[in-house]
C-alpha cells in the first residue's frame, strides 16, 4: 500500500512514454480518439450527397441534417475529450494532493459514462436513420461506405468509453480502499533510539 495514492505512484516521479502507451487505459483512450476521428471525417468528408437534379447537398442519413450535425459534432467533442484526458493521464502522477486525484479520477468516471451514454443514442440515431434513407435521394450510392462507417464506429465507442469507464471506477475502489486504509492505520514515526 506504501507510495500509491489514487491509482498512481507518488508524485514528482519520472515519466516513462513506453510505459505510459503500454498501459490498458492510455491504449483504450487512443483507440476511443480514433473512432472518434473517423466518426467526424467520415460524415465530414462523404456524409453530405445530392441528387444529380439538385445542387445543394443534404446528410446521407434520410436528407436529416440533426444527424450529420449529431455524429460531427460528438465526434469532434469526443476526439477532444480523448486528447484532454490523455494529457491528464499523462499528468495525473505529478499531482501530490490526495483530493485532486480523486477528482480526476471522478471526472473520468463521469465523463467516460457520459461518452458511452452519447455515442449509444448516436448509433441508435444513425442506425434508425439509415435505415429509412431512401434510395431516390441517393441513386447514384454514394457515401454508403462512410455512413456505415460511422455508424459501426458508434457502436464500438460505446464498449471503448465504457470500458474507460470501468477502468476508472476500478481505479477508484482502489483509491477509496487506500484512502480508508491510510486513514485507520496512519503511518506511525519510528521509536526514537536510546
Amino acid at each position: 500500500m506504501e507510495g500509491m495514492a489514487y491509482g498512481a505512484g507518488k508524485a514528482g516521479g519520472a515519466f516513462d512514454p513506453i510505459t505510459f502507451v503500454q498501459q490498458p487505459n492510455t491504449i483504450l483512450r487512443i483507440v476511443s480518439w480514433l473512432f472518434a476521428i473517423v466518426i467526424f471525417g467520415s460524415i465530414a468528408n462523404e456524409g453530405y450527397v445530392n441528387r444529380p437534379d439538385e445542387v445543394e447537398e443534404h446528410c446521407i442519413f434520410n436528407r436529416n441534417q440533426n444527424a450529420c450535425n449529431y455524429a460531427v459534432g460528438m465526434g469532434t467533442l469526443a476526439f477532444l475529450s480523448c486528447l484532454a484526458f490523455l494529457a491528464l493521464d499523462v499528468y495525473f502522477p505529478q499531482i501530490s494532493s490526495v483530493k485532486d486525484r480523486k477528482k480526476a479520477v471522478l471526472a473520468d468516471v463521469g465523463v467516460s459514462a457520459f461518452w458511452s451514454f452519447m455515442w449509444f443514442v448516436g448509433f441508435c440515431l444513425l442506425a434508425n436513420q439509415w435505415q429509412v434513407s431512401k434510395h431516390e435521394d441517393n441513386p447514384l450510392r454514394e457515401g454508403g461506405d462512410a455512413a456505415r462507417a460511422a455508424i459501426t464506429f458508434s457502436f464500438f465507442s460505446i464498449f471503448t468509453w465504457g470500458g474507460l469507464m470501468l477502468m476508472a471506477l476500478e481505479k477508484l475502489r482502489s483509491v477509496s480502499f487506500e484512502e480508508e486504509y491510510n486513514k485507520l492505520f496512519t503511518p506511525q514515526p519510528p521509536p526514537p533510539i536510546i
